[in-house]
């Protein structure tokens, strides 16, 4: 689709790009804060053509791993919390294999929204995200979480968010009261080589629709 990235030589995502992504989740988290999260079990209205249907949330456990196999993406998940400026701390710029999980949003699998976020490249190779905007609705997208759980969530669709006028509740907010979603995030767009930053957020939107045990795991 368009706006999926491409990696110029020599270059890493700048802290300035970066952190227009962040602020973006930042001012989502802030409207959010106090609002009443539907209770689960209710997972929303039937289910688009073609699509499985919702399944009921699940208890709250923590990411510890995603997996899209369709993209050919296997990563360990850590905790993310805002810093001094109240911007999402990124994950860290040497460990470009690792995706962010925001705590002030959903625990995948739980109602609400889920925020996993992560690179899109470094200075010479493609990170994590780097595939995210080829992602197609139907591709799975699965959360092992803390206690054994895995969260599986169907991908509804793929969106490139241009950064003027960037809407963060339009992105990032829930599709469906009650049901348990999830968004991967990362910068596309265009590569912007004055400004040393992309012109826009890739947000895939997924919706829980199953859930199984880690292998190795005692049911």
């Amino acid at each position: 689709m368009s706006g999926e990235a491409k990696v110029p030589g020599s270059r890493l995502l700048t802290f300035a790009a970066w952190s227009v992504l962040v602020l973006g989740l930042w001012l989502w988290g802030r409207e959010i804060t106090g609002v009443q999260i539907p209770v689960p079990g209710q997972a929303g209205g039937p289910a688009a053509a073609g699509m499985p249907a919702a399944h009921t949330p699940l208890g709250p456990a923590a990411p510890a791993r995603v997996d899209v196999p369709s993209l050919g993406v296997q990563a360990p998940v850590i905790v993310r919390d805002l810093d001094a400026k109240g911007a999402i701390e990124p994950p860290p710029y040497e460990n470009p294999g690792t995706v962010g999980w925001w705590r002030g949003g959903a625990q995948p699998g739980t109602a609400g929204t889920a925020l996993l976020v992560g690179h899109v490249d470094t200075q010479s190779k493609p990170a994590v995200f780097y595939g995210l905007s080829s992602a197609k609705p139907g591709d799975k997208v699965r959360v092992v979480r803390a206690d054994g759980s895995v969260a599986e969530f169907t991908v509804e669709d793929v969106r490139v968010h241009e950064r003027a006028g960037f809407d963060p509740a339009k992105a990032y907010g829930p599709r469906v009261r009650g049901r348990a979603e999830l968004r991967l995030v990362t910068c596309g767009g265009a590569y912007d080589k004055a400004a040393k930053e992309y012109t826009a957020n890739v947000v895939v939107s997924a919706y829980l629709t199953g859930v199984g045990v880690r292998p190795g795991t005692a049911a």
